[in-house]
């Protein structure tokens, strides 16, 4: 009887499990991963990029030690491109078409990229901007999330005629956090706080033996524009604006922040044991990066031009500058070191190539669109099936027909051509879109063109955020107010590094 017993719980726990060990391992072992995004970087300020102006020594040797992604494509702005890595599927397929007014929350039929790696024994943790839903179902610890040290909005302080709103007068320095559903004070910059709270989590989650995945997600720097005053000193001693000065400052600031999680991770022996990330969420911001344009005269005399790598357009354009970003992924041993992979790659296909690593064959039945990167991080010459990719700023006038505007704002990208509403670029031969080849190609046009009417027609029905009403309330102004009335708002504690 006991050993029945004992033969029927064994089952049990295989059938339970079932889904952990369906897949050999591609790799053996099971890594942590550490998912580091930038807010309105983009590709240009970096650099081993050619950027003239900042110094980004830490990502620069992230950037030697990486396998890079060096066509990776996300969303024009910043709640598309987070939900598509949440979910392997297009923005607008979750429900996204805006970054406020109650169209930046992810839909709540969504399966999260935490509750898929979950599925593997992952705990998950996310440390700074969420963005998908400040309305309580939306946010991060109901999504999948173990432990989630937010702020509220699309950035620290920011108030919408919505549901979209942070804490009342949040600053960047010392600004009040939610963390795991309560609000603390903080003290320090924004993004240093970010990074130390979440190698914090990562210690803890080390010393408790779970594997993990850290999601740190910094507000910077995106606007406005405000760094530390030493990472601000050094660009207006270059005779930038402080404007100017800030965004790069902010930059930096980032740098040394990825300097001290990669000694972290040596120091804890996680390194080896650890998939790291890099990336940001959209092409970079303001004229700091428009290519040619005047942002003042040196010190010394000279005049100082914006860069953004020879690409056309920046955050919230369609195209190529607009959407393409750094992608560097490291996994000492495992991944090729200073290996560049130049097929396009996108935000959707974070979630697959995730869920193969680890071992996870069911990924969320009809969601996934993306394809697992694994064959080309092993080999960057490997057969891989062209495909398209669509872009589509949205931003409509809330109560209006989608549709009218699909049309607008919209590209389509394959690994040679890259189609802006009515213009198309060859962006092998002309990567800075300088000559539209239209005309000379119109069977190319008219295939894109189809596609995205496809495209269209399946993403239509899934827009669940249209016609919903505007929250007469902020949720995160009225549970501050209420956690003020019932005890106030007590000091975080930062945790021992």
């Amino acid at each position: 009887m006991k050993v029945t017993l004992f033969l029927s719980l064994i089952l049990s726990i295989f059938t339970v499990n079932k889904i952990l060990i369906s897949k050999e391992l591609p790799f053996g072992v099971r890594p942590n991963i550490v998912l580091m995004i930038t807010d309105d970087q983009g590709y240009g300020p970096i650099g081993k990029h050619g950027n003239p102006w900042i110094q980004t020594p830490n990502l620069d040797k992230l950037h030697g030690q990486s396998t890079r992604f060096e066509r990776f494509l996300v969303s024009p702005t910043c709640s598309p491109t987070r939900a598509a890595l949440m979910s392997g599927r297009h923005p607008m397929k979750n429900g996204i078409t805006h970054t406020i007014l109650e169209r930046e929350r992810m839909a709540l039929s969504t399966v999260t990229l935490p509750q898929v790696l979950s599925k593997a024994g992952y705990v998950s943790g996310i440390f700074g901007k969420w963005h998908l839903g400040d309305e309580e179902p939306y946010q991060p610890h109901k999504r999948g999330f173990d432990e989630a040290f937010i702020h509220g909005a699309g950035g620290i302080g920011q108030k919408f005629n919505c549901s979209c709103a942070d804490v009342p007068g949040n600053q960047y320095f010392n600004p009040t956090i939610r963390h795991n559903g309560s609000f603390v004070k903080t003290k320090g910059y924004c993004t240093d706080l970010f990074f130390t709270a979440g190698m914090g989590w990562m210690k803890k989650m080390k010393d408790q033996g779970k594997p993990f995945f850290a999601y740190i997600t910094t507000n910077a720097p995106h606007g406005p524009f405000i760094a530390p005053p030493q990472n601000a000193k050094r660009f207006t001693d270059l005779g930038f604006s402080e404007r100017d000065a800030g965004f790069y400052g902010m930059i930096e600031n980032i740098d040394q922040n990825m300097g001290r999680l990669m000694s972290k991770l040596d120091e804890w022996n996680l390194a080896k044991d650890t998939i790291l990330i890099f990336m940001s969420d959209n092409g970079s911001v303001g004229g700091m990066v428009r290519e040619g344009s005047k942002l003042g005269m040196s010190k010394d005399g000279k005049p100082m031009e914006g860069f953004n790598a020879g690409m056309k357009g920046a955050k919230s354009s369609a195209d190529e500058g607009g959407v393409r970003v750094p992608f560097f992924v490291r996994w000492p041993g495992k991944f090729a070191a200073d290996q560049a992979v130049e097929r396009i790659s996108a935000h959707i296909d974070l979630l697959p190539t995730l869920a193969a690593i680890v071992g996870i064959d069911q990924l969320p039945k009809g969601q996934v669109e993306g394809r697992s990167l694994l064959p080309l991080i092993k080999n960057p010459q490997a057969k891989w099936k062209d495909r398209y990719l669509f872009t589509q700023g949205a931003r409509w006038k809330t109560g209006s027909e989608p549709t009218d505007h699909m049309w607008k704002r919209f590209a389509v990208r394959n690994e040679r051509f890259r189609l802006v509403e009515n213009k198309l670029y060859d962006m092998k031969k002309d990567p800075s879109q300088l000559l539209d080849i239209a005309d000379k190609n119109p069977k190319v046009v008219q295939s894109m063109r189809l596609a995205y009417e496809k495209f269209w027609k399946e993403t239509r029905p899934l827009m669940v955020n249209e016609e919903v009403p505007m929250s007469p309330t902020q949720p995160y102004h009225i549970l501050h107010a209420k956690q003020l009335e019932n005890g106030g708002i007590p000091d975080w504690n930062a945790p021992p590094l």
